[in-house]
């Protein structure tokens, strides 16, 4: 969906100035995006096989729930909505626990640049995974991975190819706030 959205400078002040997501993404515009990462108390966290239809790394494993930050809108009603639309579970914004803000720039195209601060949270996910219902034009998978597979696979150079490329450094950070929230 294009959706108007604020537009940043490059160290992520808003500009005053709005455009659609489709130009900013052409433009290599920064803009605010926010990233939810729900886990479990037996260490585990949800990961989301972005869709098919994505234009930008279908197929492959990421974020429990991301999305763009609307024009205007508050960053975690952004989280909240993300949620609901995605996953169909209400969670209140005291569950949210906000880790960082993260800048990322991916030259996917000439036409298509990534330009966004990732607004970063961890949530304890306190339904069962049955309870999920993924908006199929986001979603194409849902699972609970423990993290110590998860590490594992992103330090397999084949598997790593299943997951969207984060930095390891913004993966370590979200490991360490997961592990130290279930003080492991």
């Amino acid at each position: 969906m294009d959706e108007l959205i604020d537009i940043l400078d490059s160290d992520g002040n808003k500009t005053g100035k709005t455009a659609l997501k489709s130009a900013a993404h052409r433009n290599g515009w920064f803009h605010q995006t926010v990233h939810i990462w729900f886990y479990t108390n037996d260490n585990k966290v949800l990961l989301q096989k972005r869709a098919k239809s994505k234009v930008i790394f279908p197929l492959l494993w990421d974020v429990s729930v991301a999305g763009h930050i609307g024009s205007g809108e508050k960053i975690e009603a952004s989280a909240l909505r993300e949620i609901e639309e995605e996953i169909s579970i209400i969670v209140l914004k005291s569950d949210l626990q906000k880790i960082g803000c993260f800048k990322s720039i991916q030259k996917h195209s000439p036409n298509l640049i990534d330009c966004e601060y990732h607004h970063t949270f961890i949530s304890k996910l306190k339904l069962d995974f049955t309870a999920l219902k993924k908006q199929d034009s986001e979603v194409e998978d849902l699972q609970l991975k423990s993290i110590s597979e998860f590490k594992r696979d992103l330090n397999d150079s084949e598997m790593q190819k299943l997951y969207v490329p984060h930095s390891k450094a913004y993966y370590n950070l979200v490991f360490k706030a997961i592990e130290k929230t279930l003080k492991l």
